[in-house]
């Protein structure tokens, strides 16, 4: 009875992929029903690829494409090694409004006043030591090449820690840790902005900003207008439902929110029943797979009715295309956006193609 569900489950997932050939776009239509959008895929990758260069072309952050694939060096997968691409995504709760920042996750979702659909990306948020506040405001300016005056507290805080006597004063251009576009906020000195160090978009890397990457940013700058609502949300559990289906998507949570009261499997437990209340569900749960999505906080959005299958049969079922990109290079290494990237190298695209079959599925 287990494997005709699992087959059930799976046939969607691998009907999907098997026609996706380009990168997943970061923009999705919003559910009629439910609030998930998106999809789980697979790809194989050369010699020269790496995580992030994967992460990087799918709009991922270095938290979700590392997660999401336990066990694969992020510098080196090695030749034809299968990666998940977990482009699949529990939207934050209503209203889905102006931007929605999720901390734990480290992404930022744009909902268009006038349009029924949602962007999102990775972002990098604050280092351990910093703090956001939980809040709502809104979008006050909006910079093109900005420059960057280095407040005190951030100076005293580089002298200290790394003994460097940074410049008071960054000039506009690409190597401005502020990027080349910047929205400001209505908190002191919290800007969502471009960064000269993409590679730490997904991770702990700012003094309170949201940092994207350039592409991302120079996609999102022109479309949010001035007084575009901002809401500042600590979501590490997020709760779904999906053609009646509930699913867990779970974020390492930061303790700098969390030092106290319930553990992490407890909080992820109260979400799961108040959304299953308020929604009037009523799938038997699989409490021991919830267990398991805590604990790990791969970042993929997961079913958890008993019926459901593992993620491990989930991304084994996965077809595989191979990346057809060649890695990002230095012209990607500051605030500028990156050139178009090049096709790999012949010699580099001869890759495992994965075809799963299933019960009573012909070849």
């Amino acid at each position: 009875m287990i494997q005709n569900k699992q087959s059930i489950w799976l046939l969607p997932i691998v009907l999907g992929c098997l026609v996706l050939g380009t990168a997943q776009a970061s923009v999705f239509a919003l559910p009629n029903q439910g609030n998930i959008v998106g999809s789980l895929h697979a790809v194989t990758t050369h010699q020269d690829d790496t995580l992030l260069d994967i992460g990087r072309f799918y709009d991922l952050g270095y938290n979700q494409v590392t997660h999401a694939n336990p066990g694969v060096n992020p510098w080196l997968p090695g030749q034809a090694r299968k990666v998940v691409i977990p482009a699949q995504y529990v939207l934050p709760p209503k209203p889905w409004v102006g931007i929605v920042v999720d901390i734990p996750a480290r992404r930022i979702y744009y909902f268009p006043a006038h349009d029924h659909v949602v962007f999102t990306y990775p972002v990098g948020v604050f280092l351990p030591g910093w703090k956001e506040s939980l809040t709502t405001t809104e979008i006050i300016a909006k910079y093109r090449m900005p420059a960057w005056n280095v407040p005190k507290n951030i100076h005293a805080w580089f002298k200290k820690k790394f003994h460097m006597n940074i410049p008071w004063y960054w000039p506009p251009g690409p190597e401005n840790p502020m990027g080349e576009l910047a929205m400001e906020t209505g908190l002191s000195g919290i800007f969502i902005h471009g960064t000269y160090h993409p590679w730490g978009v997904g991770m702990r890397s700012s003094q309170g900003c949201f940092q994207m990457y350039p592409e991302n940013i120079a996609q999102l700058f022109p479309m949010v207008p001035v007084g575009t609502p901002v809401r500042i949300i600590d979501r590490p559990n997020l709760v779904g439902i999906d053609n009646g289906q509930l699913y867990l998507q779970s974020y390492k949570p930061l303790d700098t929110y969390h030092k106290e009261g319930f553990s992490d499997l407890q909080r992820a437990v109260m979400r799961i029943k108040l959304f299953m209340t308020k929604h009037g569900v009523h799938e038997k749960i699989n409490w021991g797979r919830v267990r398991r999505i805590v604990e790990e906080h791969n970042t993929v959005a997961l079913p958890i009715g008993v019926h459901s299958p593992s993620y491990q049969t989930l991304s084994a079922a996965l077809p595989a295309k191979p990346y057809a990109y060649a890695p990002y290079g230095p012209a990607a290494n500051s605030a500028a956006v990156p050139p178009p990237l090049a096709l790999a190298k012949t010699k580099n695209q001869e890759h495992l193609h994965v075809q799963v079959i299933l019960k009573g599925q012909k070849e």
